[in-house]
């Protein structure tokens, strides 16, 4: 049988900041592996570390010491601009506040990502739609976000995020601003995605979100102390 495609490999990984006369250590030797099609949360409270190890995973900020590598590639050494091309090509992010251009349309929002690749206009209206359209939204191709409820703002981010097929879908915190129905409707979405096959990290703070997941992973302290099946380390 083949083996899994390695997606994310962590290795010993520490993120240090100075503050004062002081060394904070927010990630302290955290080694975790994602393979292609799974779907993992990172959970732990505030302060755990969480949010740092997601900036490094996005290739957002770079580690103090350790090993990162996003399929295969090693890319904590890398200059600014290939870190951007990186982001662009392998990463979807959706964020908890949304970050939808408030002025054009949830089209154009999706567009947003193929735009910066270069991809020609019709191509990506092409795509556009069609990632639209699988979120839900063949509908709404026109209407901007103040027109839009807060679960079909997200769902226009998980589009944009999709739009050009990256490796890895990582979200912050993508319930964090939804009543609770609407989470339940946007993690089926994760679900169904993936079940679609993509690679899907979570980064939450909340045990329902990590127990919906069939892995988590929990932080505390900056240290990994928890990493199995989601209702199980979500209960810890």
């Amino acid at each position: 049988m083949e083996s899994a495609r390695r997606i994310i490999e962590v290795v010993d990984l520490t993120r240090t900041y100075r503050m004062g006369t002081e060394t904070i250590a927010a990630l302290d030797g955290v080694s975790i592996d994602v393979d292609s099609g799974e779907f993992v949360a990172i959970v732990g409270r505030s302060g755990s570390g969480k949010s740092t190890l997601m900036n490094l995973l996005g290739c957002m900020d770079r580690p103090s010491s350790g090993v990162y590598r996003l399929d295969g590639d090693d890319v904590q050494g890398l200059e600014d601009d290939a870190l951007s091309r990186v982001r662009n090509r392998h990463i979807g992010f959706v964020f908890q506040s949304f970050q939808l251009l408030g002025r054009v349309s949830a089209l154009r929002n999706v567009e947003l990502p193929l735009l910066y690749r270069g991809t020609p206009r019709r191509e990506r209206k092409r795509l556009a739609i069609a990632a639209l359209e699988q979120v839900g939204l063949g509908d709404r191709l026109g209407h901007k976000p103040v027109e839009l409820s807060g679960g079909q703002r997200q769902r226009v981010a998980i589009a944009r995020a999709l739009v050009g097929e990256p490796t890895l879908l990582l979200a912050d915190e993508p319930t964090g601003n939804l009543d609770s129905a609407t989470e339940k409707e946007i993690m089926a979405l994760f679900d169904a995605l993936h079940a679609a096959g993509n690679t899907i990290v979570i980064v939450t703070h909340e045990p329902s979100v990590a127990a919906r997941c069939p892995r988590a992973v929990r932080l505390a302290d900056g240290k990994v102390i928890g990493d199995g099946p989601g209702p199980e380390v979500a209960a810890m």
